[in-house]
């Protein structure tokens, strides 16, 4: 019975922004579950006549009943990837309690959870490992019946351990490495988990077991860096492991060479400390289908990503944060704490013409200007624990809210008038960057640039000013860029301009103007 819709928890993930096109696609109706719908409302599958776009929060058990009234199933594909303080465990274990009080009240005929692979009686296994380990037992205890798909490396364009594996072995000919590339591992393609996500729905044998999925290799992960190599068409990387490298170095040592952040890295090297290789493969005979190796799942990575069709990525997930003031309109207020720097320019062009440049700006595309500046900016941002430049963009020309962009994220989009970006890099305050495209009333368009700043404190006050002198020369520079990308001449060279900002603009209580 297609006719009531699916559960998608998580649907801003890696996994789940790639299961709900495979469910359309096999007939059935979809209800996606994010915490910001601007996340997923400019998905290629949003508009879809068979999806459903809810807001939910795992850890708001309110939310989550609603999401699941009235679905047949749901995906569980939600864990906390937060290397801090060990709050990842209690989240975890308060959203897996909800997700189970959430689909008993919704009268759910099934659960399907995406875990991790591992045996409870290894003493080495990681805290994140113990925690989805954890989410797995309050799920089975509860009234609805939970299928647990133990799964280990997942490899496809976009995934987290893709990416580091791409980084490690296209930015360095030698490493030294720990002593975990001797574990073994028994990755899968992603493909391969989808196929067996969605077989666990159409599989009636399958409700409320365990089974482990994995790809048909069982290798080290050295292995897995030669592969690579060869795939790639590299020489063959120089590998030393060596004893003193713990997860919590390798982790940092990732966040500096790739764009993958420590808070990620972190729990990825300590699953690593471990032997993921499966120990019974019942459902293989349930659910049959080609099993990727290693070779193919990183041969068809490599290809989408030369092709750029990457669907989606590890960057996708995690929540919007968007600053409480950053809705600011025209009107006139005066005195506050918002730093701002805008210049504009009027282009004899069109809208369109214009919003190209503007929304390819970022990854390969660059800045137009001052790319030098950006990049030192962006090591800067790493050195001190930030996401910097390397993340790049998903696609090298479509954008959607909540997409990461260099060590932006995008707040709004309104093609072809207005990108407004939020600041994930660090600095002492909160920061946002926002292209707006308006008429000038005498047949051409004015681009306007414009940075705002919230500073903490006295130092956010001083890092606002020793920046000022850059952002004039750069954002100058960029209007002039633009419009030379595009082969339009400019009617008025780019001047500064203070914007008048509303007097409704939401601050923070505490820093309201008198």
């Amino acid at each position: 019975m297609k006719s009531a819709p699916i559960l998608v928890t998580g649907a801003t993930g890696y996994v789940g922004g790639r299961l709900i096109p495979a469910l359309l696609d096999a007939g059935y109706r979809v209800r996606a579950m994010a915490r910001n719908l601007g996340k997923i409302s400019c998905r290629p599958w949003s508009g879809h006549s068979r999806v459903e776009l809810v807001r939910g929060d795992v850890l708001d058990l309110e939310s989550l009943k609603q999401a699941a009234s009235g679905c047949r199933a749901a995906y569980y594909l939600v864990h906390s990837m937060i290397a801090q303080a060990e709050k990842f465990v209690e989240a975890d274990r308060r959203a897996a309690q909800n997700m189970a009080a959430a689909a008993t009240a919704a009268g759910l005929e099934k659960i399907i959870y995406l875990g991790g692979l591992a045996e409870t009686r290894d003493g080495t296994l990681s805290k994140h490992l113990k925690s989805r380990i954890e989410v797995a037992d309050i799920l089975q205890a509860g009234p609805v019946p939970t299928t647990d798909l133990r799964t280990p490396m997942i490899l496809g364009s976009g995934s987290a351990s893709f990416e580091i594996l791409r980084y490690l072995v296209e930015r360095l000919p030698a490493m030294m490495t720990p002593r975990w590339v001797r574990s073994l591992n028994q990755p899968i393609a992603i493909r391969n988990v989808i196929t067996y996500l969605i077989g666990c729905l159409e599989h009636e044998e399958t409700i409320g077991q365990t089974y482990d999925i994995g790809g048909p290799d069982i290798l080290t992960y050295r292995n897995l860096l030669d592969i690579y190599a060869e795939e790639a068409h590299l020489r063959k990387r120089l590998i030393i492991p060596v004893p003193v490298l713990t997860p919590t170095l390798s982790a940092l040592w990732i966040h500096l060479i790739s764009p993958v952040p420590t808070s990620i890295a972190l729990p990825l090297t300590e699953g690593l400390t471990s032997d993921a290789v499966c120990t019974e493969n019942r459902i293989q005979s349930i659910i049959p289908q080609k099993l990727l190796t290693c070779r193919e799942a990183i041969r068809l990575a490599l290809d989408r990503i030369k092709q750029e069709q990457v669907e989606t990525c590890w960057m996708d997930a995690g929540n919007l944060l968007e600053p409480e003031w950053a809705h600011c309109g025209d009107a006139e207020w005066a005195g506050g704490t918002i730093m701002n720097c805008g210049y504009r320019a009027r282009l004899k062009a069109t809208f369109d013409e214009v919003w190209q440049p503007v929304s390819r700006i970022g990854g390969k595309t660059g800045w137009y200007f001052g790319n030098f500046l950006w990049r030192l900016r962006g090591i800067m941002d790493r050195l001190v624990g930030g996401v910097g430049l390397r993340r790049g963009r998903r696609h090298p020309t479509e954008i959607g809210t909540g997409d990461a962009l260099d060590f932006w994220r995008v707040l709004e989009v309104k093609a072809p008038r207005r990108l407004l970006l939020v600041a994930e890099m660090k600095t002492p305050g909160e920061a946002m960057l926002e292209f707006q495209i308006n008429p000038d009333g005498n047949g051409h368009v004015e681009l306007q640039m414009l940075s705002r700043f919230l500073p903490k404190g006295l130092f956010g006050i001083f890092y606002w000013y020793a920046l000022y002198p850059f952002h004039q020369l750069i954002f100058y520079g960029m209007l002039k860029s633009i419009a030379r990308s595009i082969g339009k001449p400019l009617v008025s060279q780019p001047r500064r301009f203070t914007p008048k900002l509303h007097s409704a603009c939401r601050l923070p209580e505490a820093k309201t103007p008198p």
